[in-house]
């Protein structure tokens, strides 16, 4: 019974952290674990760190980071707060 009620809580926790951000709409281009180059072109996120994930993601919606996807990824990420993108970067990589 414990077990379950720490899973529950730990599923709970990580399902608010990522609330603010539509996971699913990154997995398409960079896969289920972000094990990918996004169309070939992006780093692989699941190696790079939170920190560098967080500062990649608003780099992006403050148009200072990017190189050939830069346009697409900025729109992907403009609608989201940094709380959400740096909550969100703490959820993937390492």
């Amino acid at each position: 019974m414990k077990k379950i009620i720490t899973s529950i809580v730990a599923i709970t926790a990580t399902t608010a952290l990522m609330a603010g951000v539509n996971a699913g709409a990154c997995k398409g281009c960079h896969g289920q674990n972000f094990e990918k180059k996004a169309l070939g072109k992006s780093k692989n996120v699941s190696a790079m760190t939170h920190a560098d994930i967080a500062t990649a993601l608003k780099g992006y919606k403050a148009g200072t980071y990017g190189g050939p996807m830069k346009g697409l990824m900025k729109g992907q990420v403009a609608k989201y707060s940094d709380a959400d993108l740096d909550a969100f970067s703490a959820t993937i990589g390492k």
